[in-house]
C-alpha cells in the first residue's frame, strides 16, 4: 500500500523554516509552563532583560536572578532573559547603550576599539565613558524590560486564557 501525503501538507523540505519556528515555539511554551502566575513569569523575564543590558560580564545572570527575587519573578526566566546580550549581540548592544548615554549627557570619548572590548578594558576609559555607558544601559534596559516583560505577559495571558463563550443560556 502506497500512502500519499495530502497536497496541502507542509513537509520540512517544502518549508525548512517551519522546523525552526516550531522548535522556538516549543521552547517558549516550556519556559512559560514554569511555576507561577503570568505576572511572576513576566517579571522574571523583565528582570533578566534589564540586567542583560548592563556590561557586567559574568554577573548578569546572578544579578538577574537576584532582581527577580526582589520583584517576586521567575528566576529561570530571569536567567534566560539575560541572554539578550549574548556573544553576537553584546558589542552592538553596548555601542547602542553608549550612544544613548551620549545623546543624554553630551558627546564623550570615542567608543573603544574591538581589542579594548575583548581585553575587558572598558572601565579603564574613565568616568566620562562609564557614566554614559551606565546611563544608556539603564534607559535601554528599562525600555527593553517593559517591552519584553509586557509582551510576554500579554502573550501568555492571551495564549493561556480560556476562549470567550459566545452562546450562553
Amino acid at each position: 500500500i502506497v500512502r500519499m501525503k495530502p497536497c496541502c501538507a507542509l513537509s520540512p523540505e517544502i518549508m525548512p523554516g517551519m522546523r525552526v519556528i516550531s522548535r522556538w515555539r516549543r521552547h517558549l511554551l516550556r519556559l512559560w509552563r514554569q511555576g507561577g502566575s503570568h505576572g511572576q513569569r513576566a517579571r522574571g523575564l523583565a528582570a533578566g532583560v534589564f540586567t542583560g543590558c548592563y556590561p557586567f560580564f559574568g554577573l548578569q545572570i546572578v544579578l538577574g536572578v537576584a532582581l527577580a527575587g526582589l520583584l517576586r519573578g521567575s528566576p529561570i526566566l530571569a536567567a534566560a532573559g539575560t541572554w539578550i546580550s549574548n556573544p553576537l549581540t553584546s558589542l552592538p548592544l553596548y555601542w547602542f547603550n553608549y550612544q544613548v548615554g551620549c545623546w543624554l549627557l553630551g558627546e564623550g570619548p570615542a567608543f573603544p576599539s574591538l581589542q579594548q572590548v575583548q581585553e575587558g578594558a572598558l572601565w579603564d576609559l574613565g568616568l566620562a565613558f562609564s557614566s554614559r555607558l551606565m546611563l544608556g544601559s539603564t534607559l535601554v534596559g528599562l525600555v527593553s524590560a517593559l517591552a519584553f516583560g509586557g509582551g510576554f505577559w500579554w502573550w501568555g495571558r492571551r495564549r493561556l486564557s480560556p476562549a470567550p463563550r459566545r452562546f450562553r443560556r
